[in-house]
């Protein structure tokens, strides 16, 4: 997929069987298949985390244009750990440049994080529980976007849809890694090397494990 195409749209209905299968949303598991995966590859994920925050830092002394450089870029970023989650999920190796797959997907990655957070943040000015509804709802667009090369507003919806029939499980899963990166955040910040990029494995692993991966390559 290159960089700029806007993606795919789906019918929703080809998700039938994921809208009304019956789930288990194990969180404990997923954070332990996650710490298990980073310790096998503890440099490449401590290594890709490392240049994320250098983005950050760097981008944050530009002041404004520095920011939302970062912010367009940063969903591309993160959805490197999930490329290199489903490549070990596949039994796949890996080289450290495919961290950087995710800027395949660059545009409706970026269209889906800007509306999401668009939508999120009306929510939660106009009665707080609409915002986070959403913003748990669309924990599997990401995913969505690089398993099925979407278009980002397809990814939300189906995203929406598959998680709201057992929205308070996957809540309960959110805080979950909202609470792991909070502690990281603690320890000076340095835990969230370790933190960081646990959760977004455990995140991508319960994608796997409530929908499947469709591709072999991402």
């Amino acid at each position: 997929m290159a960089a700029f195409d806007f993606g795919d749209k789906f019918d929703p209905q080809l998700f039938d069987q994921q809208l009304n299968a019956s789930v288990t949303v194990n969180a404990q598991d997923y954070v332990r298949q996650g710490w298990e995966m980073f310790k096998e590859h503890i440099g490449e994920f401590v290594g890709f985390t490392l240049i994320i925050f250098v983005g950050s830092v760097l981008s944050s002394s530009l002041h404004a244009p520095g920011s939302l450089i970062f912010s367009a870029i940063a969903a591309s970023f993160y959805a490197g750990y999930s490329i290199i989650t489903f490549m070990l999920l596949r039994g796949k190796p890996f080289q450290f440049g495919d961290f950087f797959r995710g800027f395949n997907y660059f545009l409706p990655l970026f269209l889906a994080t800007l509306a999401g957070g668009i939508l999120v943040s009306i929510g939660l000015v106009l009665l707080i529980f609409p915002g986070i509804y959403l913003a748990v709802g669309y924990m599997f667009a990401t995913f969505l976007v690089i398993d099925y090369r979407m278009d980002f507003w397809s990814a939300m919806e189906i995203s929406r849809k598959i998680i709201t029939r057992h929205w308070f499980s996957f809540f309960g899963f959110a805080l979950v890694l909202c609470a792991l990166n909070f502690i990281g955040l603690l320890m000076l910040g340095v835990g969230l090397l370790v933190t960081l990029p646990v959760s977004a494995c455990a995140a991508a692993i319960a994608y796997k494990e409530i929908i499947g991966l469709h591709s072999m390559e991402w």
